[in-house]
């Protein structure tokens, strides 16, 4: 049994991360929300991130630095790799995730077919290898160092990119392995269990919900590719946030370089 309230957030400054930061402080945790330098084009999200736990009065964030430039492979680490630009619309229908017509963006018609093959066929060029892994492991250890046992990381199996490492088969398998991998594990002081709360839903849920709870969703960041600190408008990342405002009706703050 863990004997503290404390839990790890992994941290980005984003809709997700900043919505599971507030879910667990809501729940009584003292939260140690830890942020990722990692070269990566949208660094901007790391001042957000700042700020957001500035905002909720947080005095241990920890920021990594970490270096995925030389790794490449992503859109976000290597700047030769254009991110994808305008390759998502904005379904007509109330819910794009029932809608049938050709307004249904091809992200998440994609989810429909959940099948290895559709899995493999679909993963974009802004997946950064082996990230979540990465991540986790810091929080792992940032955890058995704080005696925290509780992890948050908002992935999202329903309005997601196609991520490998935003299953819920992935978050089960790594839980498994963090209690057989530390030393505070396998001596019985302490048990991880990684919390996904968002990963069931869909975009326009997880505004409403972070809406509900008094998220400050002004503050938050979803861009892959700013354009001088403001989100480009037109990347997956930009149009599935500007998506899930609409259809929750909530006005999205966010200022875009570039229209819709």
């Amino acid at each position: 049994m863990n004997n503290s309230k404390k839990a790890v957030i992994l941290f980005s400054g984003g809709l997700d991360s900043s919505t599971i930061l507030k879910i667990a402080l809501d729940e009584g945790y003292e939260v140690i929300p830890v942020s990722f330098f990692y070269n990566q084009r949208h660094k901007t999200e790391i001042e957000h991130a700042k700020k957001i736990a500035e905002y909720f009065n947080i005095k241990n964030h920890i920021i990594i630095n970490l270096d995925f430039s030389s790794i490449k492979g992503s859109a976000l680490v290597d700047f030769d790799i254009s991110v994808p630009k305008n390759q998502i619309k904005i379904a007509a229908a109330p819910d794009p995730h029932y809608t049938t017509d050709n307004s249904e963006s091809s992200e998440l018609a994609a989810q429909k077919d959940n099948t290895p093959k559709a899995q493999k066929n679909n993963i974009p060029i802004t997946y950064v290898p082996a990230r979540n892994t990465i991540f986790l492991s810091y929080a792992m250890a940032v955890g058995e160092v704080n005696n925290a046992g509780d992890i948050f990381i908002g992935v999202n199996w329903i309005d997601y990119s196609g991520y490998p490492d935003c299953r819920p088969e992935y978050i089960q398998t790594f839980e498994k392995m963090a209690n057989i991998a530390t030393k505070i594990s396998v001596t019985g002081q302490l048990t991880f269990k990684i919390h996904t709360p968002l990963i069931n839903m869909g975009k326009k849920d997880i505004i409403k919900m972070a809406h509900d709870i008094s998220v400050p969703l002004e503050m938050t960041h979803s861009c892959y590719d700013p354009i001088d600190g403001l989100a480009c408008g037109v990347c997956d990342s930009c149009i599935l946030r500007k998506n899930g405002f609409i259809e929750a009706g909530i006005e999205d703050s966010t200022i875009y370089a570039k229209l819709f």
